[in-house]
């Protein structure tokens, strides 16, 4: 599922921000109206990357002119460097006129790095080339009547790749010829595309490439989907005249999911398909790539993800198993393994129940743990092989956020590189001298530095302070803490008191959660939302707690809900709310749920299997796990057919002449994710049972609701069944 449709972690503000009539009250219109609202973003930070010759270079973009400076990171001297970056003059000389030149100007200029200096786009559907060595920009394909899409440059920077339709292509940069790579793609065939559950599930939402460029660009790997077999779900488009259906092949729970085969292709078009080692199981291919000197890499999962084998394949592409991964409920897909010049490799697991690295050998045997303990790595930044270092990201000493670490490949000599607390992004240079560190926390608005190996700061470039407009807004007061769970479990909870807080009075309570597997909502970063502090002012108390499955402290913290979604998480929830009644100041018989997705499904479990709760804001819900995708929904809960109880027990539909209290219902017409049917089933059983419900519907909105109007309407339909119902 992988929502991430929220508005809760706001920013831990005890100053107040930007001048308002009402003496710093925030409103609707503020925050939400398309024409009226205010801006409250924080200052863009200073674009910063290293060369390949490890200088540190910024680049700076106005009008369509890009500048690229070289800076000494030691006094910031800066030295522009001679390169003619005036993009938006070489797009409209090759014809482009101005006005959607500069669209794509903004489009490419936050993928500038130092040394690349080709860069692809498309402009009315075909594919064009900025090159930056040469000054010019030309138009690679002249197909404007079928789209490319997916491109990606050969590593050498000879030629691209890219999918028309559901088959790949070829063109060369310097003829600008194409070649077409594969054929057969079709409605139910797709060579090098993502067929949906794979890209929602396992590659990431929104991307759709499904190929893999060699090292030396003379051969692409890639996967072929046959959908023949999976079931067609159909989003009519009512909100249209003539009405525009999508048709998608989605697998629900227990469907067939696509079959999929991993091939090779060369650059004159010729195939060569791997072995399928698990002939006759259900299995996924969730994840694709190469080893530094050539060899194919691919880890493989069965359908429901209890094992994973990472393989390499030979000249032949038969493969072997390098190391398998199996856990007691479900194994996470996991990075491929970075090689080191020597031949080993470091390897991520989550096999102690958090995420932590392993070293193995040239002959891909174990040498050892380089990382352990009761925290998670979070990003492995490299390898300093020179001096035997390992840097990565960490929540060591913060649970909701990480700090920059160094550890020595046999895994002595941890050490800490950040100090501030907070959540942070580093990017290194490739010799591992120095890095550039941007970070933020609850309390602090983005910074940015540029720091030496051993973590001590050179230049302090950005400090983005609390945005004007909010310097002079009544925030409310806001405070992070954990709470014990019945069985110990210290769970992390946000608070946002009014201003005003008097803790002798009694406060109605508005509640957000997600509680999906490993999807915290109280992260240690900034955020500008305000609409947490808006329900503050208005003299609500509002609560985000992360039950233990979601706060993302190691796999096996989330373990325990293996084939019982729903019943777990809202053991938590409830264990919070004890916690919330002992402080005295709130209203118990008051209190609202608010959730999208995995929270919209929290939300309606919650209200049909509890009494707690006084109203719900159940937003795109998934009201019986038969109805939502296989991939994600099978890790968590194994097939409908093998765990009949755990289906039942978690349905909200099964549970509906059980609700208790009233509930808004939210959903987008054209929802490709959480499908409608979810509502409409969940309707249909609220109606059978006598009982009462709000509907709100976002014709042509898919799962995250999008579009100025569409936000101002939901936040408005909120707030007035807030005000009527608490």
């Amino acid at each position: 599922m992988k929502i991430r449709f929220t508005s809760c972690v706001l920013p831990f503000l005890l100053i107040a921000t930007a001048a308002q009539a009402q003496e710093g009250m925030l409103s609707l219109e503020m925050m939400y109206h398309p024409t009226k609202k205010e801006k409250f973003d924080t200052k863009p930070l200073t674009r910063l990357a290293w060369d390949a010759q490890n200088r540190l270079i910024e680049t700076q973009s106005k009008d369509g002119i890009v500048q690229q400076f070289v800076v000494n990171p030691v006094n910031w001297e800066k030295q522009a460097l001679a390169a003619d970056g005036n993009i938006l003059a070489l797009m409209t000389a090759a014809g482009i006129p101005e006005k959607e030149a500069k669209a794509q100007v903004d489009k490419l200029t936050p993928q500038f790095k130092p040394d690349l200096k080709s860069y692809l786009f498309t402009y009315k559907n075909d594919l064009w080339l900025l090159d930056m060595q040469q000054g010019r920009v030309r138009e690679l394909t002249h197909t404007p009547d079928q789209a490319e899409d997916e491109a990606i440059l050969s590593p050498d920077l000879q030629s691209v790749a890219y999918l028309k339709g559901n088959d790949m292509y070829l063109t060369d940069l310097l003829t600008a010829t194409e070649k077409r790579l594969t054929t057969g793609g079709s409605e139910t065939i797709f060579n090098g595309r993502l067929d949906w559950v794979y890209m929602e599930e396992i590659y990431g939402r929104g991307h759709l490439r499904a190929f893999w460029w060699a090292p030396d660009s003379k051969n692409i790997a890639y996967l072929s989907f046959d959908e023949s077999k999976v079931p067609v779900y159909t989003l009519s488009g009512d909100h249209l005249q003539p009405i525009k259906s999508e048709r998608t092949r989605y697998p629900k729970a227990g469907d067939p999911n696509p079959e999929v085969k991993l091939g090779v292709v060369d650059m004159n078009g010729k195939t060569s398909w791997t072995e399928n080692p698990y002939a006759g199981k259900e299995t996924l291919i969730v994840q694709v790539g190469w080893t530094p000197d050539g060899k194919l890499l691919a880890s493989w999962q069965d359908r429901v993800q209890t094992w994973l084998d990472l393989r390499i394949y030979d000249t032949q592409y038969r493969s072997k198993q390098l190391l398998r991964e199996s856990s007691p409920a479900w194994v996470e897909r996991l990075p491929l393994p970075q090689f080191l010049k020597d031949g080993s490799f470091v390897w991520a697991s989550d096999r102690t129940g958090h995420h932590h690295l392993y070293h193995y050998d040239q002959q891909y045997q174990f040498k050892g743990a380089i990382t352990k303990g009761d925290w998670d790595i979070r990003t492995v930044y490299g390898v300093d092989e020179a001096k035997g270092k390992v840097f990565f990201s960490a929540n060591e000493r913060n649970p909701i956020g990480n700090d920059v670490y160094a550890i020595n490949l046999d895994g002595s000599k941890l050490q800490r590189l950040t100090t501030e607390s907070g959540t942070h992004n580093a990017r290194w240079n490739s010799a591992y001298t120095h890095f550039i560190d941007s970070w933020s926390s609850l309390k602090q608005a983005p910074k940015q530095a540029v720091f030496n190996a051993e973590g001590r700061s050179l230049k302090l470039v950005d400090d983005a302070g609390v945005p004007e407009k909010m310097q002079s807004l009544k925030l409310g007061k806001v405070t992070q803490q954990q709470i014990k769970s019945r069985d110990g479990f210290l769970m992390e909870s946000l608070l946002f008191l009014p201003p005003d807080f008097d803790p002798k009075k009694k406060y109605p309570v508005y509640q957000h959660l997600y509680s999906g597997p490993m999807a915290p909502q109280v992260v240690d970063r900034w955020n500008n939302n305000l609409w947490h502090h808006f329900l503050a002012q208005q003299g609500y108390i509002v609560w985000v707690l992360d039950n233990r499955s979601a706060s993302n402290k190691g796999l096996a913290s989330a373990w325990p809900i293996h084939k019982k979604l729903g019943q777990l998480e809202l053991q938590d929830q409830l264990d919070g709310l004890d916690w919330l009644r002992k402080q005295g100041w709130a209203d118990m018989d008051r209190i609202a749920l608010n959730g999208w997705s995995y929270g919209g499904y929290m939300t309606a479990y919650a209200m049909t299997h509890s009494k707690a709760w006084k109203i719900g804001f159940v937003g795109a819900p998934v009201t019986d796990y038969r109805l939502y995708d296989s991939v994600y929904t099978e890790r968590y809960m194994g097939l409908p057919q093998d765990n009949a109880e755990g289906y039942d027990k978690g349905s909200v539909l099964k549970a509906t002449k059980d609700l208790s209290g009233k509930i808004m219902l939210m959903h987008g017409t054209m929802d490709d994710n959480v499908h409608p049917q979810n509502t409409i089933m969940f309707i249909d059983e609220l109606i059978k049972n006598g009982k009462d419900y709000s509907l709100q519907l976002y014709p042509g909105v898919g799962h995250s609701p999008r579009g100025d109007w569409i936000n101002w309407s939901l936040q408005k339909a909120k707030w007035e069944f807030l005000k009527n119902n608490l």
